[in-house]
């Protein structure tokens, strides 16, 4: 057979997958983080004067990223949150699937002793794996995960889009990270978070991701 027959005969080799990086945050502060009430999807609150600062230092420390897509709930203060990088002109995307979980009867008020009960009891029976629980008219973390899953599909339809910074909240990061690194959501509480911290993700050659910065602040700590 001719040299160049033996060559084309060949099957063509396979691409790795391209790594790929995520810059996922948790929203500044808001009043009611200061003040310790629910907040929950059911509460568009605004950023406070320090969650501005927050965003703000963590703008300063990131702008050199070039983020090709910023991804956010559609609870403004997340939106406030990466408002610097969407003014720079960035490609922007909100997607209801990201906002944080509902915490039912319980949000816009100030946590208590009856309330705190019914919180600590819920998490442990999520811990021991009952995550079709949810708190009196709000939703389980069953329930978030599945909302989420079309954004989880929709970043894995776009590799082109690297890195990308998403914005959204702490108990659904939980959910989040638990379905990036393929972990049961009874785990999801191994994941600290704080108000403008960043999960820096990379995916690796098998398609599968990596935590490489986690909980991570750029600005001082809140002032209480």
């Amino acid at each position: 057979m001719p040299f160049f027959n033996v060559i084309f005969a060949k099957k063509p080799l396979l691409m790795p997958p391209k790594s790929r990086t995520i810059y996922l945050i948790r929203h500044g502060e808001t009043e009611y983080n200061r003040l310790g009430m629910v907040q929950g999807s059911g509460i568009d609150s605004d950023l406070n004067e320090i969650g501005r600062a927050q965003a703000a230092a963590f703008f300063e420390h990131f702008k050199q990223i070039p983020f090709k897509k910023i991804y956010t709930s559609k609870l403004k203060r997340t939106h406030q949150s990466v408002a610097k990088f969407i003014e720079l002109g960035l490609p922007w995307e909100q997607h209801e699937g990201l906002n944080e979980i509902s915490w039912g009867n319980t949000e816009g008020h100030t946590a208590s002793p009856e309330t705190d009960q019914v919180y600590y009891q819920i998490l442990a029976a999520w811990r021991n794996g009952d995550t079709n629980l949810a708190v009196n008219g709000g939703e389980s973390p069953n329930e978030v995960a599945a909302r989420q899953k079309p954004f989880l599909d929709l970043i894995d339809s776009k590799p082109d889009e690297d890195p990308i910074l998403i914005c959204m909240h702490g108990r659904a990061i939980r959910i989040l990270l638990c379905g990036l690194l393929k972990l049961p959501l009874s785990r999801m509480d191994m994941f600290e978070h704080r108000n403008l911290c960043l999960y820096k993700l990379q995916q690796i050659t098998d398609g599968s991701w990596e935590i490489r910065l986690s909980n991570f602040v750029v600005h001082p700590p809140a002032p209480y």
